[in-house]
């Protein structure tokens, strides 16, 4: 049992009335003073804790679900150095990518232009104009830095009033120089090894942010669409199979009737005794006479629709799959601004039964978008024959970019892609070895990894973020030799290719026949993100730190992000380091809101954290957050962030009659008259001590809280009360003694 040693000249300075108003920015100053969370560097690894904190998006202001997690992994962050364990526990600060991006020309009223010269003299509009000034990429990159350094300034702010414990002296940018040099030297060593490349290939596209996303950036929305029944003729004459089929025709089911010109082959599904016997022979598209064949997949699925599908390039990820691993050709017509482009009928891989025809309807669709090419195909299939009743009204799920607002394309692009496909059962094997916790995220990610479709598409078509260090040589018509990149040396990194020379050129080169290029991509957000672990332990720098700090023991996330920023960062590790970038993973869930709804910006409901905070204080904020456990999605739930004031308050409350009582040298060893009284709620306290200290060790936080309160309120309501009269005695008595020592001991 711990000692209470105090004597009147060091007797605590409790105020008459308790309060908990200004406590915040007092501590605040006398941490950041003292050096209280600084990292013992001097430490060895097994002496050490470290933590891969989640670098929040700089794009506005934060809600309260940061103020949630973060607390969380505060508490534990707490408890270890409790331990004494010396406490690695950066900040970041995640400022690259669309967010950023879409609020800084939303803010300034501007949108980017490469081909605009920089002007360094530029002053943005004092208001937004109705139409967005276009301003050189270097310019805009200027005004991205500029709102992204004020917004951090605020997020500092309020993570300082939550009490967060970080190591401000590591805190970075994703978009810093540190975080660029490591993300390209880390791109370059994937380049060397082969596990990096590029590629022409079917790309998911937003055609708002014109830019590819990835897989793992996709959400599925339910929409309101239609089945359209179209009629295929048989190339080899009469026939018919299928519902409602006559003749010499086969009958399919889509939702895209605007992606008939783009049609390569029907499928159906091996086993499928209705058309079995079609396998291998030629149907019509209608209206354009293209010749496609009927081809067998086991994806096929014979009860959906008439049980015979439509292949396009490309309709969905399905298609994708169908296309590759049939081999069948390709035939685009959507283009990357969301309209349909050319279709040269009667031209090789175009050839059609009545080629001037099909030049004549397409020309009807051509410079559409979907939407309206849609319209106008079901208007042309009517009037010839083609569409079989009415189109019938469904909803289904579609996929949309997280951040985007129309469904996603796929169009053929040339982007860079990291090699994951081929790394699926290593890294299923590097999920088995991680401590999930709640263990029931493991399937998560496991799902994630099992359903992988294709290779992480590395690339962006933006402007704010890491750029790929690598220039193209151009030849002598003036357009790049694909495969004649040219590469930065490490010491020249970070590396700009829009404005920075490749070796051995001259800037008068740039854009000239027999001279360079710069690639004009950048990388994707969490392909900067998922080196967090490298970035914020100084990898290429501080060899020394970051073998002191790496592996990680803990990373703290969402579980939305396991299949982005979890999953990423496996794969950033086990190619660059060959291990785990942690031990643990600790999973939160999300807020929601009263209809059960996650509360976040995008979704129009985020609450500012300023306010709750402002309203109950951070200690009862913090309460709040910590009563919920790992995994597991709370509400928003003020009532009992007012518990929580509450419970500070008696703390002070009780400890002002405590130390009042409790002032006296007399007893710094355990008295030996304590009575049954006094032992029964020490050996109760112990108790407690040992199962929070349990729970914490599990990082079960909101056990250890449970534990905590349940004694501190039997402590009070029980205990207090009880003793009260024997502590206002005169110390001469022993049980007075008793009484004061157990008090002490306990608060």
């Amino acid at each position: 049992m711990a000692k209470y040693r105090t004597s009147p000249m060091s007797a605590p300075q409790v105020p008459e009335r308790p309060t908990l108003d200004g406590l915040e920015a007092k501590w605040s100053a006398r941490w950041d003073e003292s050096g209280t969370y600084r990292f013992d560097r001097q430490r060895q690894r097994e002496e050490v804790f470290a933590i891969d904190t989640p670098p929040p998006t700089v794009s506005g202001s934060l809600h309260v679900g940061h103020v949630f997690s973060y607390s969380q992994t505060d508490v534990i962050a707490r408890y270890q150095r409790m331990r004494g364990k010396a406490v690695f526990y950066p900040i970041g600060w995640d400022d690259n990518g669309l967010a950023t991006e879409r609020r800084v020309q939303n803010y300034f009223g501007v949108r980017c232009d490469p081909s605009q010269p920089y002007d360094p003299s530029f002053v943005p509009p004092e208001s937004n104009e109705k139409e967005a000034i276009p301003i050189s990429r270097p310019n805009f990159v200027e005004l991205c830095r500029r709102l992204t350094a004020e917004d951090e300034k605020t997020f500092e702010e309020l993570f300082r009033l939550l009490g967060m414990s970080f190591d401000w002296e590591y805190h970075y940018s994703t978009i810093g120089s540190l975080a660029r040099r490591t993300s390209q030297v880390a791109f370059l060593r994937n380049l060397e090894r082969k596990e990096a490349y590029r590629a022409e290939a079917p790309t998911l596209w937003d055609v708002d942010f014109q830019t590819a996303v990835a897989q793992a950036e996709l959400e599925d929305r339910e929409v309101k669409g239609a089945y359209y029944r179209l009629r295929f003729e048989r190339a080899d004459g009469p026939g018919g199979v299928g519902p409602g089929a006559e003749g010499g025709a086969v009958e399919i089911e889509t939702t895209r009737p605007e992606l008939v010109p783009a049609c390569v082959a029907l499928v159906t599904h091996p086993s499928d005794e209705r058309y079995r016997h079609l396998v291998g022979t030629e149907v019509v598209t209608p209206l354009f006479g293209v010749r496609v064949p009927v081809v067998a997949h086991r994806l096929a699925e014979p009860d959906k629709g008439s049980g015979i599908a439509m292949i396009c390039t490309f309709g969905d990820l399905t298609d994708v799959l169908w296309w590759r691993e049939l081999g069948l050709p390709t035939r685009t017509v959507v283009e990357r601004d969301g309209r349909l482009g050319e279709a040269p009928y009667g031209a090789k891989g175009w050839e059609s039964e009545d080629p001037a025809r099909a030049g004549r309807l397409y020309a009807q669709l051509r410079g559409q978008t979907v939407r309206q090419a849609q319209r106008r195909i079901a208007e042309l299939l009517g009037t010839a024959g083609a569409l079989v009743g009415e189109p019938r009204p469904i909803t289904h799920p579609v996929k949309f970019y997280e951040k985007g607002e129309r469904p996603l394309e796929i169009v053929s692009s040339r982007q860079w892609y990291m090699k994951t496909m081929a790394m699926r059962e290593r890294l299923l094997e590097r999920g088995r070895e991680l401590d999930w916790l709640p263990s029931y995220m493991q399937v998560r990610y496991e799902n994630w990894v099992e359903g992988l479709s294709g290779d992480w598409a590395l690339s962006r078509q933006r402007f704010f973020g890491v750029p790929f260090p690598v220039w193209y040589r151009l030849g002598s018509d003036g357009e790049p030799i694909e495969d004649e990149i040219l590469l930065p040396d490490d010491s020249q990194l970070p590396v700009d290719p829009s404005t920075d020379v490749p070796p051995g050129f001259e800037e008068s080169d740039r854009g000239k026949a027999g001279g360079f290029a710069g690639d004009p991509d950048v990388m994707d957000t969490w392909a900067t993100s998922s080196l967090s672990p490298q970035i914020a332990g100084r990898y290429l720098d501080d060899p020394d730190l970051f073998a002191t700090v790496f592996p990680n023991d803990m990373r703290p996330q969402a579980h939305d992000i396991i299949r982005t920023w979890l999953f990423s960062t496996v794969v950033r590790s086990e190619l660059e380091n060959d291990e785990l970038p942690w031990r643990h993973a600790a999973i939160s869930g999300f807020i929601l809101d009263p209809d059960r709804k996650k509360l976040g910006k995008s979704k129009g409901n985020a609450i500012v954290p300023s306010e709750p905070l402002e309203r109950h204080g951070t200690d009862a904020v913090r309460y709040w957050a910590t009563s919920a456990r790992l995994g597991v999605d709370s509400a928003y739930d003020e009532q009992q962030m007012k518990v929580g004031r509450r419970l500070a308050i008696k703390i002070l409350n009780v400890t002002r009659f405590v130390l009042s009582r409790a002032t006296s040298p007399a007893t710094a060893e355990r008295p030996a008259a304590l009575t049954p009284v006094d032992v029964s709620m020490l050996a109760m306290l112990a108790s407690t001590v040992r199962g929070a200290t349990e729970a914490l060790e599990r990082f079960d936080y909101a056990r250890a809280l449970e534990d905590a309160e349940a004694f501190f309120w039997r402590y009070c309501d029980d205990y207090v009360e009880l003793v009260k009269a024997r502590a206002y005695r005169d110390l001469s008595d022993a049980g007075s003694a008793a009484a004061r020592f157990a008090l002490a001991t306990a608060l």
